[in-house]
């Protein structure tokens, strides 16, 4: 009841209620852009590389089907995610964009400029290698054949960039994680009509399903756990006496977070694994064949590298959000400090001990979800789902991180939000 009270207040407030409606409607053309198909291409022969188990699925699972439909948004918003990442880690090597990165809002702006154009770039090159690769679908292969398909599919993703902008500016949330979290959620009800097919077939049992749906709430409830999650290191600020008035002495914590970085790592680790993958399976040479037979869905190259690469991208993102230095900097600015240490370099050293191995937790846990969990479900439970841990992380994550804005507009009006 406290849910739907809250969900009614959200409606009454008028710029809320924009907000959300703005964003269902850029769910919608995102859907119907899904179904507009590539001109030139036989879909016949794209839906035989759909085979039960192959990456393709898990790339269709994220465009919510329009890579199987070979429509104008294919290649959904991966080369962004890519671009995004190369962006951000030249952030840390280059000093130029460094300083960018500090410049506040002018500074923001340029690197995302740039991070528009690398998309271009990235775009433009899957295009033309999987135009190339599927030249056979094609129904008139020749160079200005090829270069219409390639201009489309980068045309599509440009579109979702731009869309993913206008949902972040005038929407709730974040656009183009929301984005990716439309397009899984619209594959929820098929399926549920495939898994009772499956049922009714005969394939799988009624336990089979239950345990499905006991690992399934499990999971949730243990996402849900690690994302909210957190440290709170008790934060101490001495008094200080201006005229007549006596500022601080209060007690406060710095919350930590269990998972820092959200469900980022998994999306980048997957679409980093993506990329290569989707190349190589079009290049009709053997080194090519055989990178993308290494890097199969679920195969054991697959699962190990994004294993390690969620770790890692989970440490990396971590620390460009969360520097110790600079909050115990501020907290010697403003006088603070965490009882029994010294501010200053102590200060950073005890944070930064703290966020190593909470981050741990953090990390361990999303490449257990993201990398293993699904083939444990099919293990356990006999169902072999593409809606595995990846989608499970990103469909919770956003969820809570789209709520929780919410929550600050009704805070904000004085209203009682989702959560208490």
């Amino acid at each position: 009841m406290r849910f739907l009270d809250s969900l009614r207040s959200a409606f009454r407030i008028g710029d809320l209620r924009r907000r959300i409606f703005f964003t269902l409607w850029m769910f919608a053309i995102f859907r119907i852009g899904a179904h507009v198909p590539v001109p030139g291409v036989d879909s016949a022969v794209i839906a035989e590389l759909f085979a039960e188990g192959t990456l393709f699925g898990l790339l269709d699972l994220f465009s919510g089907g329009a890579l199987k439909a070979f429509s104008v948004f294919a290649m959904s918003i991966t080369p962004y995610i890519n671009a995004s990442i190369i962006m951000q880690l030249l952030t840390v090597v280059i000093p130029r964009l460094e300083q960018l990165a500090k410049e506040g809002e002018e500074g923001r702006k340029k690197i995302t400029q740039y991070t528009r154009f690398a998309t271009v770039g990235l775009a433009l090159v899957q295009a033309y290698g999987m135009a190339f690769g599927l030249r056979h679908a094609i129904i008139s292969p020749t160079f200005f054949g090829l270069s219409l398909v390639a201009l489309t599919l980068t045309t599509g993703t440009i579109f979702l960039m731009w869309l993913g902008e206008q949902i972040t500016e005038k929407g709730i949330g974040n656009g183009i994680s929301l984005i990716i979290f439309a397009g899984i959620v619209s594959r929820a009800p098929q399926g549920l009509v495939d898994l009772y097919r499956y049922l009714t077939a005969g394939v799988i049992n009624v336990f089979n399903v239950l345990v499905l749906a006991l690992i399934g709430l499990g999971a949730v409830a243990a996402v849900v756990l690690v994302q909210e999650g957190q440290r709170r290191v008790p934060v101490q600020y001495a008094k200080r006496v201006k005229g007549r008035r006596v500022y601080g002495g209060q007690t406060t914590h710095i919350p930590v977070r269990i998972n820092s970085a959200g469900v980022i790592p998994v999306i980048f680790s997957t679409s980093v694994l993506a990329f290569p993958a989707t190349i190589a399976q079009f290049i009709p040479h053997p080194w090519a064949q055989a990178v993308a037979h290494a890097l199969r869905f679920r195969g054991a190259l697959y699962v190990s590298l994004n294993f390690l690469l969620i770790i890692f991208f989970t440490y990396f993102y971590t620390a460009i959000t969360f520097n110790p230095q600079n909050v115990a900097n501020d907290l010697k600015k403003w006088g603070g400090f965490i009882p029994g240490l010294r501010p200053g370099r102590p200060t950073a050293d005890h944070l930064e001990r703290i966020l190593n191995r909470i981050t741990l937790i953090g990390a361990l846990f999303l490449a257990l979800v993201a990398a293993v969990m699904p083939i444990a479900v099919a293990e356990l439970s006999g169902v072999n789902i593409y809606f595995g841990g990846t989608a499970l992380l990103i469909v919770v994550g956003v969820a809570l991180e789209t709520m929780k804005q919410i929550e600050v507009h009704l805070i904000m009006r004085h209203y009682q939000g989702f959560m208490r």
